[in-house]
């Protein structure tokens, strides 16, 4: 039995996807400035032309790697239903088991930003996001409590992703005394206090 024969625009899309996979990968390895487009199309299985036929150069695919990391977070968050606390600590438990790669590939693409600015927007948005929807979360407990927030839900948002990087970070550099859940737990004991 044959697979179905793919659109040209899916065959595009299917190979737009595949190199976007293996930047990522390389750059947690390698970092970003320390991959070759050459690299990229190897990895994915293409040649150097299947790269310039979907991208300009390694910046228009560092701002498309981090658009799509930007909405596949949106679906994950969005997909935790029932008790919030409980699949957020299901969550990060599940994202532990890549974390090394996680955050390697974060803090390079954090690096890439801060080293050139055209791409500190798409980073910038990023950011504006998941704090977005951890404000969604917020106004959602205190409106399920049926309690006044201690402070504006979009400054408790940003308390709470500024915790998590940090926890993020002391997870993976320091991971004595730290669980897979450690920032779904430091969320938890936060808005427990808030709550009050």
């Amino acid at each position: 039995m044959t697979g179905k024969r793919l659109t040209r625009a899916e065959s595009r899309e299917r190979t737009k996807e595949r190199l976007l996979a293996a930047a990522a990968e390389l750059f947690a390895e390698r970092g970003v400035n320390g991959t070759s487009v050459e690299q990229i199309a190897e990895r994915a299985g293409y040649t150097r032309g299947a790269f310039y036929g979907n991208f300009e150069d390694k910046h228009e695919l560092v701002v498309a790697l981090l658009a799509q990391r930007r909405s596949r977070e949106a679906v994950e968050v969005a997909a935790l239903e029932g008790d919030v606390m409980a699949r957020l600590k299901e969550w990060h438990a599940a994202r532990a088991e890549h974390l090394p790669e996680w955050f390697a590939l974060r803090t390079e693409l954090t690096l890439y930003a801060l080293r050139n600015p055209d791409a500190r927007p798409s980073a910038g948005e990023n950011e504006r996001a998941a704090r977005e929807l951890i404000e969604t979360g917020v106004r959602a407990t205190f409106a399920a409590r049926g309690v006044e927030p201690p402070a504006d839900p979009a400054f408790l948002a940003l308390i709470i992703h500024a915790l998590e990087d940090g926890l993020l970070r002391q997870r993976y550099l320091s991971p004595e005394g730290t669980s897979d859940t450690v920032i779904a737990d430091a969320v938890e004991l936060l808005l427990r206090t808030w709550l009050r």
